[in-house]
């Protein structure tokens, strides 16, 4: 019996522990907008092409797919805890190293290694939180990973905004060197992750699935409310291990579980080509393409934009455990789907100035209720316990692809001819705008419901 283990507890409790992983997170933000903020200047400063400036933006991305494959791997043989401590490892080599960088190569080198950890955390740490978390509470728990992100995509702008506030010769200097102080910045929050990592626990998940039976029963008994609660799931995680003895590769590619290996994978891909890494990443071209601002200038919408991410996030944060997952994104999606056409449509006519902001910040407010927290959800908690590594590596990777195809293919079809001769500049926003019919359709007829289902009651579902 679990109570008549003596174990000493560990001292962290599930809020806690998750606002340490969700930091992996807030990295993540952190470097999408030190790329929106930086992108326009290193741009100069190499004398890059559309093609060059995209490759630049886009080889974390690249990095991202690689680092999330080799993750199913490395949440399985070190565990989903020391995972995330070598991403930290990634991001601290990789933000050192690009601030130093003096050609494209060089910074597209660093970049490459940042994305490894990218995909890693990405793949790691809403498992994480979603295996450390009650049921009842998960979904809420899983959309920190996303708030921690866009609060992340926050303070870059505020720091380029004060920077350029004191500075009479602040395009000099973010040309020069001003970008090269932004990649360096990453290094803090970094360090601060990897300390604090050290802290937490193994995932009881994990612990099981290596045999470590004990330590899994104190990680529960600090986690559930009571001796009978962590007791309960216990046996639940023994139970659902125990139901086959196939290699996770198999078992993956069973008929139920191959249909939430599709689910996952086109969730994922919706997620970045409806366009958000577009639209965030290259904000101040978006900005001075629809409002003809200057890159400083851009920066106030750009932080008009985070603000915003952050308010709607919080509306997933507290009915994601109430509306469920579906009604969610499929209304967040409607939404992306309006801001995009608004956006296109005041391109397309030339209506610039307000009209164009509104569509950005209706899309971005849309997408943080929906696409960006609820799929995180989603991914972390639709897959078994014997496939969940390998199951998310290759969803995460899927992801990641799609989000480097976004950010490279963007700049150069947003400046091509075609683009500018036939629609005014508004080709990519009624792309976006199609898929988000596409993705629309494919959560109302494909999707279920998933909100209140323990992880092991998940595989239920696909059977």
């Amino acid at each position: 019996m679990i109570n008549a283990i003596s174990l000493d507890r560990p001292q962290l409790t599930v809020i806690q522990i998750t606002l340490i992983a969700a930091i992996g997170g807030f990295l993540l933000g952190y470097d999408a907008s030190v790329m929106a903020s930086t992108q326009l200047y290193f741009t100069q400063y190499f004398n890059l092409t559309s093609s060059q400036q995209g490759w630049a933006v886009s080889s974390a991305g690249y990095g991202c797919f690689v680092g999330a494959i080799s993750a199913g791997y490395l949440t399985t043989a070190l565990s989903r805890k020391y995972t995330l401590m070598l991403a930290a490892l990634l991001f601290l080599i990789s933000s050192l190293g690009s601030g130093g960088a003096d050609s494209l190569n060089e910074l597209a080198c660093y970049r490459i290694i940042l994305g490894l950890g990218i995909g890693m955390i990405a793949m790691a740490a809403p498992m994480y939180i979603a295996e450390i978390s009650p049921s009842n509470i998960r979904g809420k728990m899983v959309t920190y990973h996303q708030l921690a992100m866009v609060i992340g995509f926050l303070i870059p702008f505020i720091i380029s905004l004060y920077l350029n506030s004191v500075d009479d010769s602040a395009s000099v200097n973010w040309i020069d060197r001003g970008w090269r102080l932004m990649l360096w910045s990453e290094l803090i929050p970094t360090l601060v992750f990897l300390c604090l990592l050290f802290a937490v626990p193994h995932s009881p998940r994990w612990l099981m699935l290596r045999g470590k039976r004990q330590q899994a029963q104190a990680v529960l008994l600090q986690l559930a409310k009571n001796t009978q609660e962590a007791e309960s799931e216990l046996q639940e995680i023994a139970n659902s291990l125990s139901v086959t003895s196939l290699p996770a590769r198999k078992l993956l590619f069973k008929s139920g579980l191959i249909f939430a290996l599709f689910l996952g994978i086109m969730l994922a891909i919706f997620q970045q080509a409806t366009g958000i890494g577009a639209m965030l990443i290259y904000s101040a071209d978006i900005f001075r393409q629809a409002l003809d601002y200057n890159p400083t200038e851009a920066l106030k919408p750009q932080l008009w934009v985070s603000v915003v991410n952050i308010i709607f996030t919080f509306v997933a944060i507290y009915t994601v455990d109430s509306w469920g997952r579906k009604p969610l994104l499929m209304l967040g999606t409607i939404g992306m789907f309006l801001g995009l056409m608004v956006l296109a449509l005041a391109i397309y006519t030339q209506q610039f100035g307000l009209l164009s902001l509104m569509g950005v910040l209706l899309f971005v407010g849309a997408f943080a209720m929906s696409m960006g927290p609820v799929v995180w959800v989603i991914l972390a908690e639709i897959f078994p316990n014997n496939v969940r590594s390998l199951a998310m590596s290759i969803v995460i990777g899927a992801q990641c692809l799609a989000s480097a195809l976004v950010t490279n293919g963007f700049p150069i079809l947003n400046k091509s001819d075609f683009n500018t001769l036939n629609f005014n500049g508004a080709l990519p926003y009624f792309i976006f705008a199609s898929i988000c019919i596409i993705a629309i359709l494919f959560v109302w007829r494909l999707m279920p419901e998933t909100k209140g289902k323990t992880l092991e009651e998940m595989e239920q579902l696909w059977r």
